[in-house]
């Protein structure tokens, strides 16, 4: 134990001593926090939406007016548009060319007889133009116009509503829809892997590339003492960047506890395990700092944002992809993280997943060693 706790000490002596070391493990993880917390966004809003209205009714601004009232959309000025041809007159507009130019994202063209034949109990067809290059963004724009506009006729009286079945939908956990309570838990899983890591597997390789390593070879320090030594200072190092993370997800997007804490804490401790066992293997099999930066990037940054269930549901990986999922421990700490933040149903709704993050701890820390110790004898 006192050979670990000295190789611990030599490691967090080494790492203070260096500056570019200390803002890969502080300063980045913020950086990357505030990036991902703000940019990515799951919900479609402010959808530029352009309207023709060929009526220019009570009724037609009427409906106009409720389309906005989504707070989905934003109107575009159509005046920014050239018209179809010199002989038309001012007000009529190209929507298709709106959409052309990336100006709008749908278009809806109000006929001139809308509000006539509304009137008189016939049907009236508005025509519905939707940029198709984001397939969900179309389905978003799709199902909130169609929704819209049966809620207009219904508030209106145009329509009377002969739902047998009513709904009253409810959103549990989250009622307030707020993005943060998904994404900025899931942002602590890609960062907490990333970096703890990539400071772990650069230190490994830069012992090799030094030569400092063969004489661990030559002391009385066996592999798995040197890995433990190495594993407990980023170990540390990482516990540090998880504080930071957490408090200033707690200043800045008001996150708070939804339940007992403590899966969170030991889930995070054995995910920071995890992240540097993962670091030590690869900084172990990298011949340069350049190769543990790349592997790293590739399996760990990658895999951590698109198969851990973070921007994309686990379910929509196609097989036999799906399959890799299953040995990404990001995939179970999001499930902690979000079930901490959000659901609040501790133990009985993680218990599997922080099994699995020992699992896979174990794992990684049998696989360094080994590698560790082939590299020692063949020395």
């Amino acid at each position: 134990m006192k050979r670990i706790l000295s190789q611990c000490r030599k490691e967090l002596a080494q790492f203070q001593r260096d500056r570019f070391t200390l803002a890969l493990a502080f300063l980045l993880p913020f950086i990357s926090l505030i990036i991902f917390g703000f940019a990515i966004r799951l919900e479609s809003k402010n959808i530029p939406l352009f309207v023709q209205d060929f009526d220019v009714s009570p009724l037609s601004r009427g409906y106009t007016e409720r389309l906005f009232a989504t707070n989905q959309f934003e109107p575009v000025n159509n005046h920014s548009f050239p018209l179809l041809n010199s002989n038309t007159k001012p007000k009529i507009q190209n929507p298709q060319l709106a959409i052309d130019q990336g100006l709008a994202k749908a278009a809806v063209v109000i006929p001139p007889d809308f509000s006539r034949r509304i009137k008189s109990g016939l049907t009236s067809t508005v025509q519905i133009l939707v940029d198709g290059t984001d397939v969900n963004n179309a389905r978003v724009i799709k199902n909130s116009i169609q929704a819209t506009t049966r809620f207009f006729l219904q508030n209106s009286g145009l329509q009377p509503s002969s739902d047998k079945i009513i709904a009253h939908i409810r959103l549990w956990f989250n009622p307030g829809r707020k993005e943060s309570l998904s994404i900025v838990p899931g942002v602590f899983a890609v960062i907490l892997w990333i970096f703890p890591s990539l400071l772990t597997a650069i230190t490994m390789v830069r012992e090799k590339e030094k030569g400092t390593i063969l004489q661990v070879y030559t002391s009385s320090l066996n592999a798995e003492e040197f890995l433990l030594g190495k594993a407990l200072a980023y170990l540390l190092i990482g516990i540090s960047e998880a504080v930071l993370i957490m408090i200033m997800s707690v200043i800045i997007w008001q996150l708070t506890l939804a339940g007992d804490p403590t899966p969170l804490l030991i889930g995070t401790l054995m995910f920071l395990i995890d992240s540097t066992m993962f670091g030590l293997l690869i900084g172990i099999r990298s011949p340069t700092q350049n190769a543990a930066v790349q592997t790293i990037a590739l399996l760990g940054f990658l895999t951590s944002l698109l198969l851990s269930g973070f921007i994309y549901p686990l379910s929509n990986i196609p097989f036999p992809l799906s399959l890799i999922t299953y040995i990404v421990p990001a995939r179970y700490y999001i499930e902690i993280t979000r079930d901490a933040y959000v659901r609040g149903t501790g133990w009985a709704g993680v218990w599997l997943s922080f099994l699995m993050l020992v699992i896979l701890g174990l794992l990684l820390f049998n696989a360094a060693r080994r590698i560790l110790k082939r590299m020692q004898l063949s020395d």
